[in-house]
């Protein structure tokens, strides 16, 4: 994945590694795209090479990655049923009440 960021004073097009928030005049493309992309006659494309340091994964996306798959395996608190419908009446609906009173 690559940002691609149109910078319109220098009729240049960016592609550089993925940013980290949102601007304006940014894109977030896949590699196949940033390959393929072409630009207004007049225009340049600058490609930054990513650092390959940064590609591989890091020590913040290793952690991440193991408290995801933690809450993942935590056992779920049963959620209660809800009320079951008795009846209706045009857009009102009767419930039964789920502690049976």
């Amino acid at each position: 994945m690559t940002t691609l960021t149109y910078v319109y004073a220098e009729s240049t097009a960016v592609l550089g590694p993925l940013a980290t928030y949102a601007e304006p005049h940014c894109y977030d493309l896949c590699s196949e795209h940033a390959e393929r992309l072409t630009v207004p006659r007049g225009w340049e494309v600058i490609r930054l090479a990513p650092d390959p340091e940064s590609l591989r994964p890091s020590a913040d996306d290793l952690e991440a990655l193991a408290n995801a798959v933690r809450e993942a395996a935590r056992p779920r608190e049963s959620t209660p049923e809800p009320p079951s419908e008795v009846g209706r009446r045009g857009h009102l609906r009767v419930l039964r009440n789920p502690d049976g009173g």
